[in-house]
């Protein structure tokens, strides 16, 4: 499912595909905005966003095996909330007998 198909979803419960594309919108710029700025964004039963560190490593091309240096960065991770594991565990085994 892309933002688009997401946006559909939600307009069939909202009403209509502008209200819910404003919806989806300041929903993940709220959560990006709060993340880069260091919030831990947690949603009950869903997950949580939060930003992570990342320290400099020495690491090796594949291709030639030379040792090059990996610079220190920042980011973003999700973590599912047990109420979202549960449901992908349910449905993923449907979708294994289905096969």
């Amino acid at each position: 499912m892309n933002k688009r198909e997401l946006v559909d979803a939600i307009a069939g419960r909202v009403g209509d595909k502008k209200t819910a594309a404003e919806a989806v919108n300041a929903i993940l710029e709220t959560i990006q905005k709060a993340v880069a700025s260091g919030d831990k964004v947690s949603i009950t039963g869903f997950g949580a966003f939060e930003m992570v560190h990342k320290p400099a490593r020495s690491a090796r091309n594949p291709s030639t095996g030379a040792e090059i240096k990996v610079a220190e960065s920042w980011a973003p991770k999700f973590r599912p909330g047990s109420d979202f594991k549960e449901l992908v565990n349910v449905e993923g085994k449907k979708l294994a007998k289905r096969k």
